[in-house]
């Protein structure tokens, strides 16, 4: 069991919580893990089997009763997992019963009056962890999980529950100190001249391993856009079907559409649900001088909208030639260097918009031609969306997301290169260990090795209870 001095999760006793959302449903359960689950359970479970003798990853029908009063509370059944073979590694037990607020708070009371106490947030995991069925990544990963709101987000948090993540970050750590360890051996006995450090074959390591490090920053890139969504910022002069095209977009009038230019004075925002991704579309007010002090504060929105940007898409009217105006919004899109659709919208009217000029306006820049009143083109449109996000070598093998993830990683890799330039210049070798050992904490408190109780604790406050 890992060293863990404070807190209730040290104490060794019986928790218990409900484990299921609040609200109505088909079913809710009440876990308990513990040394005494089985025991307690048994005060207040009326069934056939006595639950401390009954087989580990078992099921039994029954009815949960006061143990105070032998009042009927629900009929249920009841699962006994015993350790380690369980999430805890404690002897668990589960009861499921019916899903209603008070039936399950009733079912919690008895067990609580049976001896159990009621969970901390986040305990569970937190005695997982404890107990070594989960490093401190798979740990958070439980929370990711949990909170994922996209695909995506899901995807990650799993590869991460799994092992993923921590298997490559472990075989950093071991390199780290295997290094670090060698120069602190060195250092200790430097009177021995046998024992000298190859520096070429050292330096090639260092160089190597922290290559390695910086593979995993890859995911920086990616982090945000898998738990926050891509901003989508949708720009061009007044009228030429942006709000529609929202609308269209979201299968939903979410935007104001009027022939009166200027309509949109505010940014307006819809999420799409789209290649395991949450799109933030962001309609904005058409890009022009205008005297009105509403519209020019939208304007001003807008500008920095498209400056936050993680894709610009700059709408045209198809069915008319292009103006000096969106020339010029074009120029300032091509000047953000956001990457950026060109989209030609009206396609369902005559067309007086060659698509060699829409391609003109941000060179390198797809174009794709769509009609927000019909539909036409949406399906490409949309498949471009997902090309300019999940494509390429930054979403290739394991990667880190998680915040605190990632700047420990980069950290480690700042104190690699430290390491690295001190060990090229000759330095003398405690000028290499010290960022060495820098290096080595960082990757294995990512892990959870050495890792203070004031994290552990702030780290596992941020689950529910009964998680």
């Amino acid at each position: 069991m890992r060293d863990y001095a404070g807190g209730a999760a040290g104490r060794g006793d019986t928790i218990a919580a409900i484990a299921t959302p609040p609200g109505e449903g088909g079913i809710g359960i009440v876990r308990l893990s513990g040394p005494e689950a089985f025991a307690i359970a048994d005060k207040v479970f009326r069934g056939r089997t006595r639950l401390v003798l009954a087989p580990t990853h078992t099921v039994h029908y029954g009815r949960i009763v006061d143990p105070r009063t032998e009042e009927v509370l629900d009929e249920v059944l009841v699962l006994v997992l015993r350790a380690p073979r369980t999430f805890t590694r404690e002897d668990v037990v589960e009861i499921q019963g019916h899903g209603g607020f008070f039936v399950l708070r009733a079912v919690l009371r008895a067990v609580l009056a049976a001896g159990a106490r009621l969970a901390e947030p986040g305990e569970f995991t937190l005695r997982a962890f404890l107990h070594g069925r989960l490093d401190l990544a798979q740990a958070e990963a439980v929370l990711d999980l949990i909170r994922a709101r996209t695909e995506y987000a899901r995807r990650f948090a799993l590869r991460q529950l799994a092992g993923d993540v921590s298997q490559a970050v472990r075989g950093l750590f071991e390199e780290a100190q295997a290094l670090r360890a060698q120069v602190e051996f060195e250092l200790d006995f430097s009177e021995h001249d046998e024992g000298e450090i190859d520096r070429g074959e050292f330096l090639q390591r260092l160089e190597v391993l922290r290559r390695r490090v910086g593979d995993l920053l890859r995911g920086k890139s990616v982090a945000r856009l898998v738990r926050e969504g891509p901003a989508v910022v949708l720009t061009g002069r007044p009228n030429v079907g942006k709000s529609s095209l929202l609308n269209a977009l979201l299968r939903e009038e979410r935007a104001i559409v009027t022939p009166i230019p200027g309509t949109t004075r505010d940014v307006v925002a819809g999420e799409l649900e789209l290649a395991g991704f949450r799109f933030r579309l962001l309609d904005t007010a058409g890009l022009r001088t205008t005297e009105d002090p509403v519209e020019s504060i939208g304007v001003a929105r807008a500008r920095k909208a498209l400056r936050e940007a993680d894709l610009v898409l700059l709408v045209v009217d198809g069915s008319s030639p292009l103006t000096e105006e969106d020339v010029e919004i074009a120029r300032y899109v091509a000047s953000l260097s956001v990457p950026a659709i060109v989209v030609v919208n009206k396609a369902d009217l005559a067309p007086r918009l060659e698509r060699q000029r829409a391609a003109e306006l941000v060179p390198g820049s797809p174009v794709v031609s769509v009609s927000a009143a019909t539909g036409e083109g949406l399906g490409e449109l949309e498949e471009r969306l997902r090309l300019a996000f999940v494509e390429g070598e930054a979403w290739e093998g394991v990667l880190l997301v998680n915040e605190r993830h990632l700047r420990l990683a980069e950290e480690a890799e700042a104190a690699l290169a430290e390491a690295e330039e001190a060990m090229r210049r000759g330095a003398t070798l405690d000028l290499v260990a010290l960022p060495l050992r820098v290096a080595a904490e960082r990757l294995g408190a990512i892990l959870g090795i050495d890792v203070g109780e004031d994290l552990v604790r702030q780290i596992f406050s941020r689950f529910c209870v009964g998680k």
